[in-house]
C-alpha cells in the first residue's frame, strides 16, 4: 500500500511539472517525461551575430587603424633621421654628432612609450565598447532563461562542456541570437 501511495505521489508530482513547464517537456523514446533543465549555446556565436557587436569591432578597427598609422609616422620619422645620421656620421663635428645621437635616442624613447600607451589606450577602448555589448546578452540570456524556466544556461564554447544530454537540455543559439537582435 504505501508503494503504491509513493508511486501515485511521484507520478503526480511529474505530471505537474510537466504541465508546470509545457514549453520544456519532452517524451523520449521510453515515454519517460523529462524536463527541459538547462539551455546551452555558443556564447561567441551569439556575439558575433549582434549587430553591435559589429558596430563596436568596426569602431576598435577604427581607432586601432589611427593608431597604427600615427606609428608608422613615427617610424618613419625615426627613420629618416637614423638614415640622415648614418649619411653625415663621418662628416659630423663630434658635438653635432652626440647631438643628433640624442635626438635618436629620445625619439625611440617616445616611440617606445606612444606603443605602450597606445596599447594600454586600446585595451581600455576594446573593454568600454564591448562592455555593452556583453550587458545586452546577459539581459537576454537572463530573459531567455527565465521565460523558459531553466535552472541554468551553459555556455559551450572552448569545449568547456563536450558533453550536453539534449534530453535534459536544449540549444538555445538561435532563440537568443533572435532576442539580441531585435
Amino acid at each position: 500500500m504505501k508503494r503504491l501511495l509513493l508511486t501515485v505521489i511521484v507520478l503526480s508530482a511529474a505530471f505537474t511539472l510537466a504541465f508546470a513547464q509545457e514549453d520544456s517537456v519532452v517524451v523520449n523514446k521510453d515515454d519517460v517525461v523529462v524536463a527541459k533543465t538547462f539551455g546551452y549555446l555558443s556564447y561567441d556565436a551569439v556575439l558575433k551575430a549582434m549587430p553591435s557587436y559589429a558596430e563596436a569591432q568596426k569602431s576598435y578597427g577604427d581607432l586601432k587603424a589611427s593608431y597604427a598609422k600615427e606609428l608608422e609616422r613615427s617610424e618613419t620619422e625615426f627613420s629618416k633621421q637614423f638614415a640622415e645620421y648614418v649619411d653625415g656620421q663621418k662628416s659630423f663635428p663630434e658635438n653635432i654628432l652626440l647631438k643628433r645621437q640624442k635626438e635618436l635616442q629620445q625619439l625611440m624613447e617616445q616611440s617606445l612609450k606612444f606603443k605602450q600607451e597606445a596599447q594600454q589606450l586600446l585595451e581600455k577602448a576594446e573593454s568600454e565598447l564591448m562592455q555593452p555589448v556583453h550587458q545586452r546578452l546577459k539581459e537576454a540570456l537572463y530573459k531567455v532563461g527565465m521565460q523558459k524556466g531553466y535552472d541554468y544556461i551553459i555556455n559551450t564554447d572552448n569545449n568547456s562542456h563536450p558533453f550536453v544530454n539534449t534530453e535534459k537540455g536544449e540549444d538555445i543559439t538561435a532563440e537568443v541570437i533572435s532576442a539580441v537582435s531585435k
